[in-house]
């Protein structure tokens, strides 16, 4: 059996009054990626938040890459679990250089200041970079940057330390299909590549699914509707359940699709 290298067990997320996440149980291995799926306000990006350390649960036990989360060094993880969500790109200085924020990510800071940087590490990021195809964008500045280029530059970000995992918080929102798509491939690569880490995406759309993605995880609520093998999760009954809408799923190729039910015509 491959290792765990993510365990949640009974896990909960209050705040205030509200139940963010509840009786969330979750374990991801060394070799799997995951979709995570759901509507609007189901707790997917909170689940990304306590995978990433971000986060301590208010019930229940998070364990990540093998040690409790509430016991963990929250620098320590930083370098191990890798994140790219809007949430960081909001934080990013819109002059910053897009080389430079690649490699402070190897020091866990946002905006370049008087440190040195040797080559190793600007090798290292021109690679992340050309292997998200945006090398060329390297000496631009992050504000000047297209919604897509911003989510491939922020991909190589988080992968500078060489994570354990990678979560990635809704790669293709705000993408037009010609962008999505290179990025689902890109990301698709990385998923194939027995040298990359973990993947665990969150989305709203099982189209947004790239290919070959092992595992899926459904929420609905801040609870987990279905999780598994993505072709036993996404079915029908669990998709329908998840969203609150019957739905019909296909699958073409190794890219899932989903829509609603035609209403009935009367007779």
């Amino acid at each position: 059996m491959p290792a765990e290298v993510l365990r949640l067990r009974d896990v909960g997320v209050r705040r205030d009054e509200s139940m963010l996440l509840a009786d969330v149980n979750w374990t991801v291995h060394d070799g799997e990626s995951w979709a995570i799926v759901g509507p609007n306000g189901a707790g997917k990006t909170t689940l990304l938040q306590v995978a990433a350390g971000l986060i301590t649960p208010t019930e229940g036990i998070a364990e990540v890459l093998g040690e409790p989360l509430a016991q963990a060094d929250p620098y320590d993880l930083r370098s191990r679990v890798g994140i790219s969500s809007s949430a960081v790109a909001d934080q990013v200085p819109r002059d910053e250089k897009v080389i430079d924020l690649v490699m402070t990510a190897g020091y866990g800071i946002l905006s370049r200041g008087a440190e040195e940087y040797n080559s190793s590490d600007v090798a290292r990021a021109v690679a992340l970079l050309d292997a998200l195809g945006c090398a060329h964008l390297i000496r631009r500045r992050f504000g000047t940057l297209s919604e897509g280029e911003r989510k491939r530059v922020q991909i190589a970000r988080s992968l500078m330390a060489d994570p354990e995992i990678l979560l990635l918080d809704e790669p293709a929102a705000g993408l037009d299909l010609g962008a999505r798509e290179d990025l689902l491939a890109r990301i698709a690569a990385l998923a194939r590549d027995p040298r990359a880490p973990v993947l665990a995406l969150v989305t709203h759309h099982v189209e947004e699914v790239p290919d070959d993605f092992t595992h899926a995880l459904l929420m609905r609520q801040g609870s987990v509707v279905a999780a598994g093998p993505v072709e036993l999760v996404f079915t029908e009954a669990n998709l329908s359940r998840c969203f609150g809408v019957p739905l019909i799923i296909e699958r073409l190729a190794s890219r899932w699709m989903a829509r609603a039910v035609p209403p009935r015509r009367p007779d």
